[in-house]
């Protein structure tokens, strides 16, 4: 009878989180008006499905979150929809660049929950408190986002990048850096602040939910 509870509160804990990033992700609240930059925030819920039901759910919200990506980019495509739609990226790379795309779409996307996810699992076992362990799984899920999508663009696509950005191949690289280093470390920092913040109150009603559940 627990295991059923358990199943059951992991499965419409994920069901929410997943409906949130859909939320995110196809309204303006995906994104936030920075002093500098628009960050996004469409992985923050990932980064907290990790945290509150490991890296599975993450994985799959993370899947969510890409699924999205593929279809706002072949639906309203932009300069740079190639390297996130395999339907764009048909009409440049064939089959190849279709895989290419989806991995950066995707794959890279169910990375943030994969890592964010086993990152508290090892850190709530060196016994780190919450206020230590939630921004840094927040800032390390987001740069994990930036750092794959970024380095797979770059590994996999520099060529086709450079093309539209209309720069050199020899030019990719520092503008894949400035992108990490730039807006990458801005949304890092503003997902350490928003995991933070909701993480810590979630984790305070999961645990009096738990609690509540055992007694009964």
């Amino acid at each position: 009878m627990k295991t059923r509870k358990h199943d059951t509160h992991w499965m419409v804990g994920v069901a929410l989180m997943a409906a949130i990033v859909v939320l995110l992700a196809n309204t303006p609240l995906g994104m936030i008006q920075l002093p500098i930059i628009k960050a996004t925030t469409v992985h923050i819920p990932v980064i907290l499905g990790a945290i509150l039901f490991g890296p599975l759910a993450g994985s799959i919200l993370g899947g969510v979150f890409g699924v999205c990506s593929v279809i706002s980019n072949t639906v309203a495509p932009t300069l740079l929809s190639f390297a996130f739609s395999p339907f764009v990226a048909v009409g440049t790379g064939g089959a190849v660049g279709a895989v290419k795309a989806l991995w950066i779409a995707v794959g890279c996307r169910v990375m943030i929950g994969l890592v964010a996810g086993w990152l508290w699992i090892g850190l709530k076992k060196l016994k780190l408190h919450d206020f230590v362990a939630l921004p840094v799984v927040g800032f390390v899920g987001s740069m994990t986002n930036t750092a794959f999508v970024m380095g797979s663009i770059y590994f996999l696509l520099a060529e086709q990048y450079a093309q539209a950005k209309q720069v050199a191949i020899s030019a990719v690289y520092g503008l894949v850096m400035a992108t990490v280093t730039g807006s990458g470390v801005m949304e890092a920092i503003a997902a350490l602040v928003l995991v933070t913040a909701i993480g810590k109150a979630l984790l305070h009603v999961t645990n009096r939910t738990s609690a509540a559940g055992s007694q009964k």
